[in-house]
């Protein structure tokens, strides 16, 4: 079945989990994670995952159990009794204990093709219920991709209000240094001591952002929210233009491998046999029966050589539903509108999923310029700062020029890193629009 070469490709994986025996882990394991790491860690651990798991579990035991009517139906039976009867005298005359058993069997010989209909809106439904399965684990996963580069965006957020704290006291430094020798006024230590407050909070707010990120990746990967983890950066090298494919073959794709696409189109051909299985309720039916019983029933002081009896029968029985108060027909009016509801349904969602693709790829174009853009305005902001700053040393410009270079700076890290990990949240965004996470994952490579 095609739902198995996504799901089962990522979920294999975090079998090996199993000797650590994920589930029941309490903190987080310890070492530099990679994003594959915690996806297999998460698949592990996951209850949202688990309980669709079980659900296809039970779809896989409900199609297995319509086989039962391409097998004979065999049942047993034993009884014991004692019976009394009155005779014209007012006599009670008891009977002696009898026993009796019997066995049957029927078997459904010809009914127009209605049990292979049946059983096959079964394997439909179980094919949706696979379907369903592989689409949560693949939402699960994409959302742990975006969590996983949320908390790799505040680390670099941090790094980066750490590095203008530098600045800023280095800035500090040089305006004490230059007020106590005469050269600048005490204005310019006051702007110095503002920008150093300003980028002590500043750090203070990426810590706190940090932190939350780090709490979502931990809650998503059901560990509490006040442990750590330490995760692997991406490749700086990831998401060229060289690797974007033609939107026409990404909607290709996605109508191959896309799981709500394939669900949509078991649910209608398990639509289908159902309205077929409606009509052919209606027709004739022709079954084999053949059943054994003994008894053993005798009055009290009674001699009776033939009470052991054995018994036996076998046909060959028709039956037709004549008139069911119409509920055949309103059952098999019902099941065409169901039909006509899930290729309805399957237009939608094909319609929908479609422009996701869409969306999705022209997301990600997008994004690979603002990347360009960003890291263009971070070299010129880091060398604008750094020239300002020389400047200043040697009084050629002003405290407030090198406040200005600090907060350019400061902003083009900002944009910078989050372009950088936009682009990776925007390119797994792609690969689940066509149902192909799995090979986004693969395809990522950790430095």
């Amino acid at each position: 079945m095609k739902f198995y070469i996504a799901t089962l490709a990522v979920l294999m994986p975090a079998l090996a989990f199993g000797e650590q025996d994920c589930a029941t882990m309490s903190h987080t394991p310890d070492g530099i994670q990679t994003l594959q790491d915690v996806i297999k860690l998460g698949l592990c651990r996951n209850p949202q995952t688990a309980a669709a798991y079980a659900s296809l579990r039970s779809s896989h035991f409900n199609k297995n159990a319509g086989y039962a009517n391409y097998l004979p139906s065999v049942s047993a039976s034993v009884s014991a009794n004692k019976n009394f009867a009155q005779s014209d005298s007012v006599m009670n005359k008891n009977y002696d204990w009898g026993y009796g058993a019997s066995i049957s069997a029927s078997y459904l010989i010809f009914d127009f093709g209605k049990r292979t209909a049946d059983m096959n809106q079964m394997i439909a439904t179980y094919r949706a219920a696979g379907f369903d399965y592989d689409e949560t684990v693949q939402n699960f996963v994409y959302g742990l991709v975006g969590s996983y580069y949320e908390l790799l965006n505040a680390d670099a957020d941090v790094e980066s209000a750490q590095s203008a704290l530098k600045v800023a006291q280095t800035a500090k430094d040089m305006a004490d240094k230059k007020y106590n020798a005469g050269a600048v006024a005490k204005a310019d230590v006051y702007k110095a001591d503002t920008t150093l407050a300003q980028s002590q909070l500043s750090l203070e707010r990426a810590k706190n952002n940090r932190e939350i990120a780090k709490g979502t990746l931990l809650t998503k990967l059901s560990f509490s929210a006040d442990q750590e983890i330490v995760i692997a950066d991406m490749s700086s090298t990831f998401g060229t233009e060289a690797e974007n494919e033609n939107i026409d073959e990404l909607i290709k794709i996605a109508r191959e491998k896309r799981p709500d696409l394939l669900k949509a189109s078991a649910n209608k051909d398990a639509a289908w046999h159902k309205r077929n299985a409606a009509f052919l309720k209606n027709l004739p039916s022709i079954s084999a029966s053949g059943s054994v019983s003994w008894n053993d029933e005798r009055l009290p002081g009674v001699f009776e050589p033939d009470s052991n009896q054995i018994n036996g029968s076998i046909g060959i029985r028709a039956s037709m539903p004549l008139f069911a108060g119409f509920a055949n027909l309103y059952g098999l009016r019902a099941a065409e509108s169901d039909y006509d509801r899930a290729k309805y349904n399957e237009q939608q969602t094909s319609n929908t999923a479609m422009m996701d693709v869409f969306t999705a790829y022209q997301n990600y174009k997008t994004a690979q310029t603002v990347l360009k853009h960003a890291e263009s305005l971070l070299k010129s902001a880091t060398e604008n700062e750094r020239v300002t700053s020389g400047m200043y040393k040697v009084g050629r410009s002003t405290m407030l020029d090198w406040q200005t270079a600090q907060s350019e700076l400061i902003n083009a890290q900002k944009q910078n890193n989050a372009a950088k990990y936009d682009l990776y949240v925007k390119r797994a965004a792609v690969a689940l629009a066509i149902g192909d996470i799995k090979s986004e994952i693969e395809g990522m490579k950790n430095d």
